[in-house]
């Protein structure tokens, strides 16, 4: 993948300096790489990586055999040497396998996983968020999907461990995550509630970090949580108590590239069979602005033009603070036609 250098957006701060203006989205399955995160860290913004399904991502880097050597030299930086060292006499393949080899199948993980399951998770985020944020002192995230739940507690803690700066989270409601992180940083046990079909007891994914690693790690450094909300109902509800409220929301209208919520009313569909989206479709930002706390666009924001704007949006808005989650297409410059945003 070649990435062409993205020089520094000529934009001020929005408010106060600590938060970026602009944030990538993490798109896909390694849609969102190290490498375009890296450079958009690198821009002086938020670079994102996607989080799903780095176990397989990161096992099959290994089976092609690391051309670069970029997720070796990740692993080196894991601070449990042991942890990755299994994991690449497992996946490593040196010279890459055969074309008609076919690759090592990555075990599903389940309510119960295994160690080696949960050390390839935790490894694999490592690995990812380390390589975004080599060499630079820039933002770098991770972006989960909440319906991906098995996969959630390890996966963050590999991110924390590579000191990820922040951690978005939509396609469902998120409201254990701001625990979650908290009880990750100082390495204790912790657990999210499953959803179930039909269940009638409670389900949990359990998930003991000392018990993986074998303990005596400094305490971690806890990420920003960004919730991916759709409509300001969800951004309120997640703000009513402290155990569910995140640092900040997303706010996805309907041309975001994400898991946004369905039309409203009555279903329409346009010529192409794709759904209508109507006024009513979109989120009250008067109503996430007096929530208090800071909050993000996203939908087909990706030209300085739509940065002003939302920005302009912001100051007619009273104390929320607006700015723009855009993608940087691979190859381009951040002021380019906004053809690709997310």
């Amino acid at each position: 993948m070649q990435l062409s250098t993205v020089v520094p957006l000529n934009i001020e701060s929005i408010a106060d300096s600590r938060w970026p203006v602009i944030i990538q989205g993490g798109m896909g399955v390694a849609v969102s790489s190290w490498q375009l995160a890296r450079v958009v860290s690198q821009a002086g913004q938020l670079g994102v990586v996607s989080g799903t399904a780095l176990d397989v991502v990161i096992a099959r880097r290994l089976q092609d055999g690391d051309v670069n050597g970029d997720t070796r030299r990740a692993l080196e930086a894991f601070p449990v040497p042991a942890i990755a060292q299994r994991v690449l006499r497992r996946y490593f393949r040196k010279g890459g396998r055969s074309p008609d080899e076919p690759y090592i199948p990555v075990p599903k993980l389940s309510m119960r996983a295994s160690a080696a399951d949960l050390e390839l998770s935790v490894v694999a985020n490592f690995a990812e968020v380390w390589l975004a944020k080599e060499g630079h002192d820039g933002l770098v995230g991770i972006n989960f999907m909440e319906k991906v739940q098995l996969a959630t507690a390890s996966a963050a803690y590999g991110a924390m461990l590579a000191d990820v700066d922040y951690v978005l989270m939509g396609a469902g409601i998120p409201a254990e995550i701001p625990r979650l992180l908290d009880r990750l940083a100082g390495h204790e046990p912790c657990s999210l509630n499953l959803h179930v079909a039909g269940a009638t007891v409670t389900y949990t994914a359990d998930f003991d970090p000392e018990v993986l690693t074998g303990g005596g790690l400094a305490p971690l450094r806890r990420p920003t949580f960004l919730a991916i909300v759709s409509a300001h109902v969800l951004a309120a509800y997640l703000s009513r108590e402290d155990a569910t409220r995140p640092d900040g929301f997303i706010v996805e209208g309907p041309r975001a590239g994400g898991h946004n919520a369905p039309a409203r009313g009555r279903p329409v569909l346009d010529d192409d069979g794709q759904p209508v989206f109507g006024p009513r479709d979109d989120a009250d930002l008067d109503k996430v602005a007096a929530i208090g706390l800071p909050f993000w666009l996203a939908g087909g924001y990706a030209s300085a033009e739509q940065v002003a704007d939302a920005r302009s949006a912001g100051a007619a808005g009273g104390p929320g603070r607006y700015a723009v989650r855009a993608v940087c297409r691979v190859g381009a410059r951040p002021d380019s036609a906004p053809g690709d945003a997310h």
